[in-house]
C-alpha cells in the first residue's frame, strides 16, 4: 500500500495514505459511478478484475507462501472437515516459518488429512534439524500445550532417541543455566508455531528415521504427526549453522558456554583463607553475620600497581539492623559460618544468625574481579511490626572523596545526600571512594533484573521499597560517610520472609592497561578500505552497526563471508577488526525471527517499557507520531513488538529492528555459537558495545567465551550520557560499573560536558578509578584535558589523534608511568587548582600534560621533582613538540612562568637535551614582499582615507593615541575603522592587544574585505587562541599567551590565503590555509577592530560587559620587492 515515512529516520512513523481516484470523470459519469450510482451497486456492472500475481519489491517482503490467508468461505469449508478436532496439526517445512497467528494460510487449507499426517524432512549427518509444527485452537483456548515424542527408528534398527528431540517454545535453559518451562496457551481460532529440533550424530547411518510427536493440551486429547528424517550420506559442518535457513542455531537458545566459577583474565585466582577472601589487589573479611568486617585496596593511587600498602574502605563492619520503638534489635547471634571454593574464580559463604524474634540468613559469593553478591533473607518468626530495617555501610572519610550515582552527578561527594525508589528510576546503585579503592552498593530485585532506566517493568524492588518509604541516605558521621539502605515502618506477619539482595563491586578493578597506547581506533559509520586505514596508523578497526559489511544490527550474520575476507585483509595490514554486536535490538532480517515470535514475549518486548537511550533522539520530534517503526513491520510483524533501531538500507528498504527483553534465552544464543561462530569463522578480534542489553552474568560469560577462542579479544564500550530525568538520572559509569571488570576501554560520548570540573572528568569520563582507560566523543573531545587522564578522541568519528600518536611514539609513552594529578607521588605540580598536570616519568625525561579548567588565560611555574628522572634544575628545561591542532612548537626555560590558556594546555618534554625549533618558523612571512602602506597612528586622529564604523551602544568610541587605536565598547558590539587597500595588496598585518576584552568571537582583530562583500576575519579570542572567519565555517586554532600582543596577518599567494599570527622574533602560527578560488579577485579595504561574524557591520542583539582593546604597526604588502 502506499505510504510515507514521517519523523526521524532511525525511528520513522509509517503513515499509509488515503486512496486515490485516479480516474477520470467522463468515464465515472459514463457507467454511473457518482455517489448515488455507488451505493446502488453500479460498480458490479463492470467487468470484474481477478488477482493474478502477487508482487513485492523483494522476496523478503513478499507475503506468499506463509502470509496469505485463507478467504472465510475456505476457512470455513476447511473447519467443517475437523470439526471433530479440537486441536489440529499442520507440519510445515522449515524454509516456510509459521508468520501468521490469527489466520489459516490458504496453503494449509488445502491439504488433506494425509498430508497433514506426515513432515518429510531431509537432514545431513552431523546436522542439527529443525521443524515446526503448527497448532491450531479449533474450538476452545487450548490450555497447556504438552508435548510427547517417540524414538526414531530406522529400518535397520538404528535409533535417533525420543530424548534427543527438544521443543523450544516449551522450555529449556534460562540465561543463568537454570532449566526453563513454559506454559503456553492458545486461544481460540488462533495458530501456535512449536519449534523442535534434534541432533543428528555424524556417525549416523544414512537411512530415513521414522518416529511421532504428539501435541496435547490440558483440555484437548492429542493429535500425533508422523516425522520422517531422511539422512544423507553427506556430512554438513558446524551442524549447519552456515546455512541460516536450516534454523540449526535454535539449539543455541539452550547453551550454557560460560556458566562457570573459574578465573578469567586479567585476574586471579581467588583465595579463601578462613574468613578472608583475595581478589586481584583487594581482599575482603567477613564478620560472624557474613557481611564484610573489612575492604582492603592495595592498588597504587596511579592505578599502575597492586603492591601499596593496604588501604582500608571501611570506618565500621557492615551491618543489617532491625529497629523497633523500643531501640535496635539485639546483637545477632551466628550459628556457624560454611565456606567453600566452587571454581578457581570464586569464593562462597553462607551464615543464618538469629536474633529474638527474627532469623537472618546471609549467603554471598565474591568472584575474581571483586564483586561481591549478597542474598539476605530475613525471616519473622512472629507478628511484629518494626520501625525500620536498614544496611548500614560505613566508609572511612579519606577513601569516599567522590560519589558517583543515586541521581547524584559524579564528582566530588556532598556532605549529605538523599535518594527515594521512583519507578522512573532504576538508579539503586551508589559508588564512594579515592581512585584507588571505592566500593560501589548496588540495591537489587528478588529476581534478576536488568533494568537501564526505569522500573515500570517490575515495580519498585521488594522489599527495599518497604511499604512505599524506602530510600537511602549518605551522611558524615565524624571519621566515617554512612550510606544507609531503609525500609521505613513495616508490619510483618508471623513466617514472613524479606529478601534484601545487593552487590557490591570493589575498585579499581584491574591495573591499568599500557596496551591502551597501541589501541588506536579507526571507527566510522562506514566501513572504509583497508588500505586507507592501515595508512592512518590505526591499530584497530571497528564496524559500527549500519555499515555495508555489517548492515543488520546485532545480527551480522548474513554478511559472515564478506566480513571474513574484509577481517583478513585487515589482519593481513597489522590491524585488528572489531564489531558492533549486542543484545537490545534485533534485525528483522534474523533468519531466525519466526521462530523467535513464536515463543511470545519471552524473548522480545511487547508493549511499553523499552527506552533507546539515544540522546539525540529528543531533537526530532518524534514523539508525537506513533511508534509502528518500518512497513515491514506494519505490514508482516503487525503487533506484539516495540520498533527500535531502523537502519535504511535504500529503495525504500529499512534494517528494522525490535525490542529484546533485558534477560532471556537470546543471551544464550549470543554468547554461544553467536560470539564463538564469529570469532572462529569470521575471525573478529572482539566487540564494540554501544549500551548493553544484558546483565553482569551475561557478560562475564561473553568474557570468557572470548578469551577462551581468542585470548586477543577486546571489549570497547560506548554510551551517551544517561544522567537526565529521561533516562533515569543514571550515570554511566555507575550504571554499568558491574560489567566494567569484564571490558577494556571505555568510549563515553554524547551529552558528556568537556567543561565540566576536573573531578567530573576523573569520575563519570575517565575511568581511572575502575583501572580502565577511556576516550572522548562529543565535538571530539577537549584533547589538552583528556591527556591529563590518558585520553585522547576516536579517529573517524570527530577530532584527529594522530598528531598526538606522534608525540606517545617520539616520547615512548608506553614505557612511561603515568602519575596522574591526584596521586600525592605526582612528580609535577602547578600550584593552581585550576591548572593540573599528570606526569608521564621515563629514565632521564618526562612529559607533562597540563590542562586549564581556569576561566581566563593564565600564567603558572612548574613545581617538578627533577631528581625523580635524574635531573638538575641549570640544565632541565620544557620543550613543546609541535602537535597540529593542539600547540606549536615552544622552548621554555625550568623555572619561568609559562602561560596557559583558558580550556587548553600543554604537552611538555622535561630533559636536559638540546631541542631547535623549527627551521623558518621565526622567518618574517613578509621578507621579499614590497611594503605598499604602513600606518603607525602617531596622530590623535585617524588619517587620511580611514572611516570608522561605531556602535551606537553607550561609551563606545575609537581613539588614537601613543602610536595605536584604541577601542572602547561593550562586547558583541561593532567598532572597527576601516580604508581602501591599494592596488596589488597581497598581505595585511597589524599588532593587536586584547587588553580587558573579553570577546572570542568578537575579540579584535582584522579582516579583508572583497567587492562583493564577502570578507576574511582573524581575531584574538579571550579564551586563549585564534578565530578564523568567512570560509565555509569557523576555524578555531593556534595558541596565544595570556596578556601579549600578537601580530595578526592575512597573506595572499597564487594558490591560497593563510591567515597568521606571530609575536615578533617568536613563531608564527599558520591558522589557516583557505584556497585562492574561495576569494577569488582582489580585496578592495580592510578593517581593524571588533566585528561579528565574518565582518559584520550589525551589533548582536545582546551586547555583553565592556573592555578594551588596541591595534597598532599597521602594514600593507604586494607580492614582491621593486627588485622583482
Amino acid at each position: 500500500m502506499p505510504y510515507k515515512n514521517e519523523g526521524w529516520w532511525a525511528f520513522p512513523a509509517v503513515v499509509y495514505l488515503p486512496p486515490e481516484d485516479t480516474s477520470q470523470p467522463e468515464w465515472r459519469a459514463k457507467h454511473g459511478l457518482g455517489a448515488a450510482g455507488l451505493a446502488a451497486g453500479q460498480w458490479k456492472q463492470l467487468p470484474q478484475a481477478r488477482a493474478v500475481e502477487l508482487q513485492a519489491i523483494n522476496d523478503f517482503h513478499r507475503f506468499d507462501p506463509m502470509e496469505v490467508p485463507a478467504t472465510a468461505s475456505e476457512r470455513e469449508q476447511f473447519l467443517a472437515g475437523v470439526s471433530d478436532q479440537s486441536l489440529v496439526l499442520f507440519p510445515e517445512d522449515r524454509r516456510y516459518p509459521i508468520r501468521m497467528v490469527d489466520e489459516l494460510p490458504v496453503r494449509w487449507t488445502q491439504t488433506t488429512a494425509e498430508q497433514r499426517a506426515t513432515l518429510h524432512g531431509e537432514a545431513q549427518r552431523g546436522e542439527y534439524y529443525a521443524f515446526q509444527l503448527g497448532v491450531f485452537a479449533n474450538g476452545a483456548t487450548l490450555e497447556d500445550v504438552r508435548v510427547e515424542y517417540t524414538d526414531l527408528r530406522s529400518g535397520g534398527g538404528e535409533v535417533l532417541p525420543a530424548s534427543a528431540l527438544t521443543c523450544f517454545n516449551l522450555g529449556g535453559v534460562d540465561c543463568l543455566g537454570q532449566p526453563l518451562r513454559k506454559r503456553v496457551n492458545v486461544p481460540q481460532g488462533h495458530v501456535q508455531a512449536l519449534w523442535f529440533g534434534v541432533q543428528v550424530p555424524s556417525e549416523t547411518a544414512a537411512t530415513t528415521y521414522e518416529g511421532t510427536v504428539s501435541v496435547s493440551a490440558a483440555n484437548a486429547p492429542p493429535q500425533t504427526a508422523k516425522l520422517s528424517l531422511a539422512i544423507a550420506k553427506e556430512a554438513i559442518a558446524n551442524a549447519g549453522d552456515d546455512d541460516l535457513w536450516r534454523q540449526s542455531r535454535l539449539r543455541w537458545l539452550n547453551s550454557t558456554i560460560g556458566l562457570d566459577d573459574e578465573v578469567f583474565a586479567p585476574y586471579e585466582p581467588v583465595g579463601l583463607e578462613g574468613s578472608t577472601v583475595h581478589v586481584l589487589g583487594r581482599q575482603l573479611r567477613f564478620g560472624p553475620t557474613g557481611l564484610p568486617e573489612s575492604i582492603q585496596s592495595t592498588f597504587s593511587p596511579s592505578v599502575d600497581s597492586t603492591a601499596a600498602p593496604p588501604h582500608e574502605v571501611l570506618a565500621a563492619p557492615v551491618r543489617f539492623v532491625v529497629q523497633r520503638d523500643g531501640g535496635v534489635v539485639p546483637q545477632w547471634r551466628p550459628k556457624g559460618i560454611d565456606s567453600s571454593q566452587p571454581g578457581t574464580g570464586a569464593a562462597e559463604w553462607a551464615v543464618v544468625s538469629q536474633a529474638p524474634g527474627f532469623e537472618l540468613s546471609c549467603r554471598a559469593k565474591m568472584e575474581c574481579d571483586g564483586y561481591v553478591n549478597y542474598v539476605l533473607t530475613l525471616r519473622a518468626e512472629q507478628a511484629t511490626e518494626v520501625a525500620d530495617l536498614t544496611l548500614e555501610i560505613p566508609f572511612r572519610r579519606d577513601v569516599a572523596r567522590y560519589m558517583i550515582g543515586m541521581g547524584r552527578k559524579g564528582g566530588v561527594r556532598p556532605e549529605k545526600w538523599d535518594w527515594q525508589w521512583d519507578l522512573s528510576r532504576a538508579n539503586s546503585h551508589v559508588w564512594l571512594g579515592d581512585v584507588n579503592a571505592g566500593l560501589q552498593c548496588k540495591l537489587k530485585n528478588v529476581a534478576p533484573h536488568w533494568g537501564l532506566y526505569g522500573l515500570q517493568d517490575v515495580g519498585l524492588y521488594r522489599d527495599w521499597v518497604g511499604e512505599g518509604k524506602g530510600g537511602c541516605t549518605i551522611r558524615e558521621d565524624g571519621d566515617a560517610v554512612v550510606r544507609r539502605a531503609f525500609t521505613g515502618p513495616m508490619a510483618l506477619e508471623a513466617g514472613r520472609e524479606l529478601h534484601f539482595n545487593f552487590g557490591l563491586l570493589v575498585t579499581p578493578l584491574k591495573v591499568l592497561d599500557k596496551r591502551h597506547w597501541y589501541w588506536r581506533y579507526f571507527h566510522k559509520s562506514a566501513a572504509e578500505p583497508v588500505p586507507a586505514v592501515a595508512q592512518t596508523g590505526a591499530s584497530i578497526l571497528n564496524l559500527h552497526q549500519g555499515a555495508g559489511l555489517n548492515p543488520h544490527i546485532n545480527y551480522p550474520f548474513r554478511t559472515a563471508d564478506k566480513l571474513a575476507a574484509y577481517t583478513r585483509e585487515a589482519h593481513d595490514a597489522g590491524m585488528k577488526v572489531k564489531i558492533y554486536y549486542t543484545v537490545r535490538e534485533l534485525s528483522n532480517y534474523t533468519a531466525e525471527f519466526w521462530a523467535l515470535r513464536s515463543l511470545g514475549n519471552e524473548l522480545f518486548r511487547d508493549g511499553p517499557g523499552f527506552r533507546l537511550a539515544d540522546q539525540g533522539r529528543a531533537a526530532k520530534d518524534t514523539d508525537s507520531l506513533p511508534r509502528m517503526g518500518s512497513s515491514w513491520l506494519c505490514e508482516h510483524a503487525i503487533t506484539g513488538y516495540v520498533p527500535a533501531w531502523h537502519q535504511p538500507l535504500g529503495n525504500g528498504n529499512y534494517d528494522a529492528a525490535i525490542a529484546q527483553q533485558g534477560l532471556s534465552r537470546w543471551h544464550n544464543y549470543y554468547t554461544r555459537e553467536g560470539l564463538s561462530y564469529l570469532i572462529k569463522h569470521v575471525g573478529i578480534d572482539g566487540l564494540y558495545l554501544d549500551g548493553i542489553g544484558y546483565d553482569r552474568e551475561i557478560m562475564k560469560r561473553v568474557r570468557k567465551m572470548m578469551q577462551r577462542a581468542n585470548p586477543g579479544c577486546l571489549i570497547d564500550f560506548h554510551s551517551g550520557n544517561n544522567f537526565h530525568p529521561e533516562y533515569g538520572l543514571n550515570n554511566v559509569a555507575g550504571q554499568y560499573m558491574e560489567l566494567f571488570p569484564c571490558m577494556d576501554s571505555l568510549w563515553f560520548g554524547e551529552g558528556f560536558d568537556y567543561d565540566e570540573s576536573p573531578d567530573y572528568w576523573l569520575v563519570e569520563i575517565s575511568g581511572m578509578p575502575f583501572g580502565l582507560f577511556g576516550e572522548m566523543l562529543q565535538g571530539g573531545g577537549n584533547p589538552w584535558r583528556g591527556m591529563v587522564y590518558g585520553m585522547s578522541n576516536r579517529l573517524g568519528w570527530g577530532g584527529d589523534p594522530r598528531p598526538l600518536w606522534k608525540v606517545w611514539d617520539d616520547f615512548g609513552i608506553d614505557q612511561a608511568r603515568m602519575v596522574g594529578y591526584w596521586d600525592p607521588a605526582c612528580p609535577v605540580r602547578t600550584g593552581r587548582d585550576d591548572v593540573l598536570a599528570t606526569a608521564y616519568v621515563r629514565k632521564g625525561k618526562m612529559l607533562v600534560s597540563v590542562a586549564s579548567w581556569a576561566p581566563e588565560p593564565v600564567r603558572c611555574k612548574l613545581d617538578i621533582n627533577l631528581q625523580s628522572i635524574g635531573l638538575s634544575a641549570d640544565r632541565a628545561h620544557f620543550y613543546a613538540p609541535p602537535i597540529e591542532g593542539f600547540q606549536p612548537p615552544a622552548l621554555f626555560d625550568y623555572g619561568t612562568e609559562i602561560p596557559v590558556p583558558s580550556k587548553r594546555g600543554w604537552l611538555l618534554i622535561v630533559d636536559d637535551q638540546p631541542h631547535e625549533l623549527p627551521v623558518g618558523a621565526t622567518n618574517d612571512p613578509f621578507a621579499g614582499r614590497k611594503l605598499l602602506l604602513q600606518d603607525r597612528f602617531e596622530g590623535t586622529s585617524l588619517g587620511e582615507g580611514w572611516a570608522q564604523r561605531l556602535s551606537k551602544r553607550p561609551d563606545t568610541s575609537v581613539t588614537v593615541k601613543g602610536a595605536a587605536l584604541h577601542f572602547a565598547v561593550a562586547a558583541n558590539s561593532v567598532a572597527f575603522a576601516q580604508r581602501p587597500v591599494p592596488e596589488g595588496t597581497a598581505g595585511v598585518v597589524c599588532t593587536v592587544d586584547q587588553g580587558s576584552d573579553q570577546g572570542a568571537t568578537w575579540g579584535p582583530g582584522l579582516a579583508l574585505v572583497w567587492p562583493d562583500g564577502r570578507a576574511l576575519r582573524v581575531n584574538l579570542r579571550a579564551e586563549g587562541r585564534f578565530g578564523v572567519y568567512g570560509y565555509q565555517r569557523e576555524i578555531l586554532g593556534g595558541l596565544r599567551y595570556p596578556g601579549d600582543a600578537y601580530e595578526l596577518a592575512v597573506i595572499l599567494d597564487a594558490e591560497t590565503i593563510r591567515a597568521l599570527a606571530g609575536q615578533g622574533a617568536r613563531l608564527w602560527q599558520t591558522l589557516a590555509e583557505i584556497p585562492r578560488t574561495a576569494f577569488p579577485g582582489a580585496p578592495v579595504a580592510v578593517r581593524l577592530g571588533k566585528m561579528g561574524m565574518p565582518a559584520h557591520e550589525q551589533d548582536f542583539e545582546t551586547p555583553g560587559p565592556g573592555g578594551a582593546c588596541s591595534i597598532r604597526a599597521f602594514r600593507v604588502y604586494a607580492a614582491t620587492t621593486d627588485a622583482e
